[in-house]
C-alpha cells in the first residue's frame, strides 16, 4: 500500500507542471519575444490608394494650371499668391503631450502660413483635442514600432495635406515626443529662405540618408536574403531618422510610389534589424532625387544611450537653457529645428523656459 500511494504523490507535480506550460509558455513569449508585427489589410490598402489617387489627381490638375514645371513650389513664390505654407503632421499612438507647448508655437501666427494634421492610431484612447488641434485629426489606421504601419500613417498624413491645401509646400513629420527648438518664424524663414533653391528653383527637403551604418546588411537583409532585389540592391540601400521636412515635390514622389512600397510593407524575419520607417523614405527619395535632399533631418535625437532602439529620453532634471542650446547646434550650416525624447513631465519646465528661450531666437 505504501507503495502505491507514492505513485499519485509523483503524479501531481507532473500534472501541475504540465498544465502550467500554457501560462510559462506565455510569459516567455510575451517577455523574451518581440511582439507581432501587424500586417496591412488589403482594406487598410484600398483605403490608402483611393487616398493617393484622389491626392495625385488633384496634384495634375493644380499642375496643369500653372505654366511653371513646378507650381507647387515656384507658384508660391510670386507675390501674386498666397503664401506657402508649412503642414505639420504630427503622428501619435498617445495623447499629444506638449501641446500646450506648440499652441504657444503658433500664438501669434496667421492660419495663412501652416496647417496641422494628426495621425492617431484608433487602437489607443486619446483625449479630445483641443486649440489649434480640434479638429485636426485625419482618417487614421493602427500603428505599431518598426512595422510598415508607421509608413503608411506618413503617407497618410502626406496625402491628406497634399489633397487638403495646395498652398502646403513643406511637410514636417512631428511625434507626440516631440518639442520646438526655435519660434514659428525662424522655421518659416528657415525653410522658405530664397537663397536655399537650387536647380529649378526648388526646395529642397531636409531627409537624413545614411549609406555607413554599421548594421546596413542586417537591416537589408531584415525581410531575408536578397528579398529587396530587383527593386532594391544593397548599394541603393539607405537608412534614417524617420522624422523628416519634405517639399511638395518629394511628398509627391512618396505617394506615387508603388514599387518599393511592395517590398517594404514585406514582413520582416529579423525583428530586431526591422525599422521601415527609418528605411523606406531615405531609400526611396535617395533613389529618385538625391541632390534635391539635403541629406540630414532638423530634428535632434540623443543616441547616446539608447535603449531597445530608443534614443535617450530626457526629463525634467536636465531641461535648462544650455540643453536647449546645445541641442540646436548640428554639424551643418543650419541649426535643428526640433529635438526629441522628452517624457511628458518636461511640460512644465519646457513652458517656464518657453518664451524665454525656446522662442527667443
Amino acid at each position: 500500500m505504501a507503495m502505491f500511494s507514492s505513485k499519485p504523490s509523483a503524479i501531481v507535480p507532473a500534472l501541475t507542471l504540465l498544465l502550467s506550460l500554457p501560462v510559462l509558455y506565455f510569459f516567455f513569449t510575451s517577455h523574451f519575444h518581440p511582439p507581432r508585427q501587424i500586417s496591412i489589410s488589403d482594406t487598410d490598402e484600398l483605403d490608402d490608394l483611393s487616398l493617393f489617387h484622389k491626392a495625385i489627381t488633384k496634384e495634375a490638375s493644380n499642375f496643369s494650371r500653372h505654366s511653371t514645371r513646378h507650381p507647387s513650389t515656384r507658384a508660391r513664390l510670386s507675390a501674386a499668391v498666397s503664401k506657402p505654407k508649412i503642414a505639420f503632421l504630427f503622428l501619435t499612438n498617445s495623447e499629444l503631450y506638449f501641446a500646450p507647448l506648440w499652441e504657444l508655437f503658433f500664438a501669434n501666427v496667421t492660419l495663412k502660413q501652416y496647417n496641422i494634421y494628426v495621425h492617431a492610431d484608433p487602437f489607443v484612447k486619446i483625449p479630445p483635442l483641443e486649440g489649434v488641434f480640434r479638429d485636426k485629426i485625419i482618417p487614421s489606421k493602427r500603428t505599431q514600432r518598426s512595422s510598415p504601419a508607421l509608413i503608411s500613417a506618413a503617407r497618410r498624413l502626406l496625402a491628406t495635406a497634399m489633397l487638403d491645401d495646395p498652398l502646403n509646400t513643406y511637410f514636417a513629420l512631428i511625434s507626440q515626443h516631440c518639442i520646438p527648438l526655435h519660434s514659428f518664424n525662424y522655421l518659416y524663414d528657415f525653410l522658405f529662405d530664397m537663397k536655399k533653391l537650387y536647380k529649378d528653383l526648388d526646395f529642397r527637403s531636409y531627409i537624413e540618408i545614411i549609406d555607413d551604418d554599421p548594421f546596413l546588411w542586417d537591416r537589408y537583409n531584415a525581410r531575408g536574403s536578397d528579398v529587396m532585389i530587383p527593386e532594391v540592391h544593397f548599394d541603393e540601400f539607405r537608412v534614417g531618422s524617420q522624422f523628416f521636412v519634405l517639399s511638395r515635390k518629394h511628398a509627391s514622389m512618396v505617394i506615387k510610389d508603388r514599387k518599393l512600397w511592395r517590398k517594404f510593407k514585406l514582413p520582416c524575419l529579423n525583428i530586431h534589424s526591422c525599422y521601415p520607417e527609418e528605411h523606406y523614405f531615405p531609400t526611396m527619395l535617395s533613389m529618385q532625387d538625391p541632390k534635391g535632399c539635403t541629406g540630414f533631418t532638423l530634428t535632434r535625437v540623443n543616441w547616446t544611450d539608447s535603449v531597445d532602439g530608443h534614443p535617450h529620453t530626457y526629463h525634467p532634471p536636465e531641461i535648462s537653457p544650455g540643453l536647449i542650446h546645445n541641442l540646436r547646434k548640428s554639424n551643418s550650416t543650419y541649426s535643428y529645428m526640433f529635438a526629441r525624447k522628452f517624457s511628458p513631465d518636461c511640460l512644465n519646465p519646457l513652458m517656464e523656459m518657453a518664451d524665454s528661450v525656446l522662442f527667443k531666437d
